[in-house]
């Protein structure tokens, strides 16, 4: 089952279980999936529909983080509970070590010398890492391993 079928059926199990919360997320993720179905005239692969709640993940951070500065502790909880709904459809994050693993297996691939070939590095990561680890974290590894380099 893909990942936009898994979606659909989760907003039926939500609706049945009149979990309110939980239904409105999803109902916002199903909304921007046919979005970018609707814009590009596409149907959307699971790819697409990661990268959608990858988006989706980070603007709930940014509110959060913008919310508890204002202190307006109801609006981050809000948003908290939307994140561990998007959370769910995730595949499974890696640990540092893997992380360290594909950025060394990159820079051997791109032949990375110095700071100014960390735009290849990062090119060849991306794909292989999408939604599975912070790519702002990643950046700043790769940052670090060129350093070394």
């Amino acid at each position: 089952m893909g990942l936009k079928e898994q979606i659909t059926e989760d907003m039926k199990a939500a609706m049945r279980a009149k979990d309110s919360g939980k239904l409105g997320t999803i109902r916002m993720l199903t909304a921007a999936i046919k979005q970018k179905e609707v814009d590009e005239r596409v149907e959307v692969t699971d790819e697409d529909v990661l990268n959608i709640v990858t988006k989706m993940i980070k603007q709930r951070k940014d509110s959060i983080a913008q919310f508890e500065a204002g202190a307006r502790q109801d609006l981050a909880d809000i948003e908290k509970a939307e994140l561990v709904v998007l959370s769910v459809y995730l595949p499974a994050a890696l640990s540092e070590q893997e992380i360290n693993d594909f950025i060394q297996a990159a820079l051997q691939e791109v032949g990375a010398s110095g700071p100014q070939d960390m735009g290849k590095v990062v090119a060849v990561l991306k794909p292989k890492l999408a939604g599975r680890a912070d790519m702002g974290k990643v950046s700043g590894l790769v940052k670090a391993a060129l350093a070394k380099a």
